[in-house]
């Protein structure tokens, strides 16, 4: 006799579900940050406000004209620190159903808002216009996790209201001063007269204190002001795009001020996430290497000392890992990840002067790396754990492209580091390759006592990312070429393409969800590591599906692509859907659109000897493409694909010379 299974028990939370953000309207300029309904009103509930370094200066802005609410028509991002709110209002002085007054709100990450007022009438008007104004200086973790509290007792300023508590304060300031200001309901008036056809505006102005207007607060920004054209015009968007949020997301090192890095997202992640801060300087390589010398410098700074187990480890926290696998270490990565980047940057062109200056964070990374390994030759991540198939592809690449860097800085043990990724790679190949009737699969991971963990997931890309070595060659990589056409083939099917990306988990692996983070979902970053690696291994048509599919995405989520979306397959007349907590704009997402569209151009420089390299994609996927303002050596750099997949380099700097 059968028994029916019982259905799983839902646990009780453990900490608050994050508010949901994907409907949010997110203006930024890092650390000024507004989140804002679709419909503009700031209620007061939620997570919507003016936040400053994570702190909310504002919660509640609400507009009431002629004693109406009005009706919200449209709001839409201006570009990654601005954002407009186009809503009507009737009020009555003319007969119909038509809207006589129109309203313009343009909100600004700085915290200021411009509120526009149109008359359409055809007779004067006296409008008398409200705004209600509240906060609680609420941290944005608190906020969050709902620990917010009531509203503060607002006071009267100059020219508007003022919030204090303890250290804390905000001031809002409006130009023109209100006819009225009522402190105890957190409340502005004016009495406008338009004429017809007339506008007026009023400017409010969110601070910390009493100046009449906040800095951005954003860093010199080190990224060249490049361009991509061609035949899809979405390309030029996104790149745009790209370029721009990436520079929106931008902080200052409070130790060395000079220095700038990528938050790693909004809202939840606005701060240094080594690794993913690493990552988008990596991938923005091609718009100069002063971020990733900036980010490499600020890791360094953090770089653990002494003679200890950890010596040479950049720390960093846990991150999630769903439900196949405990959470791994940021700082493993970051660490395995800085030699690999600083080598790439040595190539695109980083001043040998700054090379030098991190050569020995890089020389102690690869120093932890070589007494971290386990007795059976395999990185743990973290120690003890799994040994994660993305850990030894990251492992692997440390070491040779270590090995190059040693090699051109005239530092000795670079032949000891190519034998000991020799040794990785057959270690790899014996451990981690599930032979099936399929052909086979890479291990999601090894559990410690050595058994495989036989899934499919997106990590897997990361054995297509070898990296950069000299003459515009490619580090060799831990799967024989067999088992990378194998690899290529399992992710162009749709099992793990799903035609907006590739999916972070195959659809047939126990515990698939399309919108798990690590099970399911599309990932923005290991969708561009597909692509390029499958372009750079030579699989055109599993690199093409999977950049058309970006690309679609993108334009639909208005080409800020979010850290993850919902994998769900793609069908006629369908959208991808938004993961209601993911970040967006987030840095790895932001860089993976300037990570792709290079990639379609092939861009191999070495900048050391003098060469750069053109492997364009065959069949140019996307047409003719033009890139403009990319940085080689320093000096700017522009290529073209033609329409038969054939790069032409139209400006370089004068001392380099086309290389194979």
């Amino acid at each position: 006799m059968s028994h029916p299974v019982p259905p799983a028990r839902v646990p009780p939370s453990r900490r608050p579900d994050l508010p949901p953000v994907h409907g949010a309207v997110i203006c930024l300029a890092a650390p000024c940050l507004v989140i804002s309904p679709e419909h503009g009103q700031l209620t007061g509930r939620g997570i919507d406000g003016i936040y400053r370094s994570g702190r909310r200066l504002l919660s509640r802005c609400v507009l009431r004209v002629g004693g109406r609410d009005p009706v919200a028509v449209q709001g839409r991002s201006l570009g990654p620190d601005r954002a407009s709110f186009t809503a009507t209002v009737r009020t009555g002085a003319e007969a119909g159903p038509d809207p006589d007054v129109g309203v313009e709100r343009v909100r600004h990450a700085d915290g200021t808002e411009r509120i526009t007022l149109r008359s359409f009438t055809a007779r004067p008007l006296r409008l008398p216009v409200e705004v209600s104004l509240g906060t609680d200086l609420a941290e944005l973790a608190d906020v969050a996790a709902g620990r917010a509290g009531p509203e503060l007792p607002a006071g009267v300023h100059a020219a508007g209201l003022r919030w204090s508590t303890g250290q804390e304060q905000a001031v809002t300031a409006a130009d023109p001063p209100p006819d009225d200001a009522l402190a105890s309901a957190g409340l502005l008036r004016w009495e406008l007269e338009l004429a017809p056809g007339e506008s007026r505006t009023i400017e409010l102005r969110t601070t910390r204190d009493r100046s009449a207007r906040a800095p951005a607060g954003q860093v010199a920004n080190p990224l060249a002001d490049a361009r991509a054209e061609g035949d899809d015009p979405r390309a030029e968007a996104w790149f745009r795009t790209s370029v721009e949020d990436l520079g929106a997301l931008l902080l200052r090192d409070p130790r060395e001020p000079a220095d700038a890095y990528a938050a790693a997202g909004v809202p939840w992640r606005l701060g240094l996430a080594p690794a993913e801060s690493l990552w988008a300087a990596r991938m923005a390589l091609p718009l100069g290497t002063g971020l990733a010398a900036a980010t490499l410098r600020t890791l360094a700074r953090t770089q653990t000392g002494g003679r200890g187990p950890d010596a040479g480890k950049i720390p960093g926290p846990l991150r999630g890992a769903g439900p196949q696998l405990p959470p791994s270490c940021t700082g493993t990565e970051a660490t395995l990840a800085f030699p690999a980047v600083l080598a790439e940057a040595r190539r695109w062109g980083m001043p040998e002067a700054e090379v030098a200056g991190l050569l020995p964070a890089a020389e102690r990374c690869l120093g932890w790396l070589r007494g971290a390994l386990g007795p059976d030759g395999f990185l743990a991540d973290p120690d003890p754990g799994p040994r994660r198939c993305e850990t030894q592809a990251h492992a692997h690449r440390a070491a040779l492209l270590g090995a190059d860097l040693l090699d051109g800085c005239g530092r000795p043990g670079a032949e000891e580091w190519r034998e000991w990724a020799a040794e990785l790679r057959e270690r790899f190949q014996a451990g981690f390759w599930v032979d099936g009737l399929d052909g086979g699969r890479p291990a999601a991971a090894l559990h410690p006592d050595g058994r495989p963990l036989p899934r499919l997931t997106g990590a897997a890309v990361h054995l297509l990312d070898t990296g950069l070595l000299g003459g515009g060659r490619l580090a060799r990589g831990l799967l024989d070429p067999v088992r990378t056409e194998q690899l290529a083939r399992l992710l162009g099917a749709p099992a793990m393409d799903c035609g907006w990306g590739l999916r972070s988990m195959a659809t047939r692996e126990p515990g698939h969800n399309p919108f798990g983070h690590r099970s399911g979902a599309v990932r923005a970053y290991e969708s561009a590591v597909a692509v390029a690696g499958l372009a750079q291994a030579g699989f055109e048509k599993e690199a093409a599906g999977l950049l058309r599919g970006l690309l679609d995405a993108a334009e639909s989520f208005g080409y800020r692509l979010p850290e993850m979306y919902a994998a769900e397959q793609r069908t006629a007349g369908s959208a991808p859907l938004p993961h209601p907590a993911a970040c967006r704009p987030a840095a790895v997402a932001a860089a993976a659109g300037v990570h792709v569209l290079t990639a379609l151009a092939g861009i191999r420089p070495d900048a050391p000897a003098g060469t750069v390299a053109l492997v364009p994609l065959p069949g140019a996927p996307l047409g003719a493409l033009r890139l403009s303002g990319l940085r080689v050596s320093g000096e700017p750099f522009a290529v073209r694909v033609t329409r038969l997949g054939l790069g032409m380099v139209e400006e370089a700097a004068d001392a380099l010379q086309l290389g194979v």
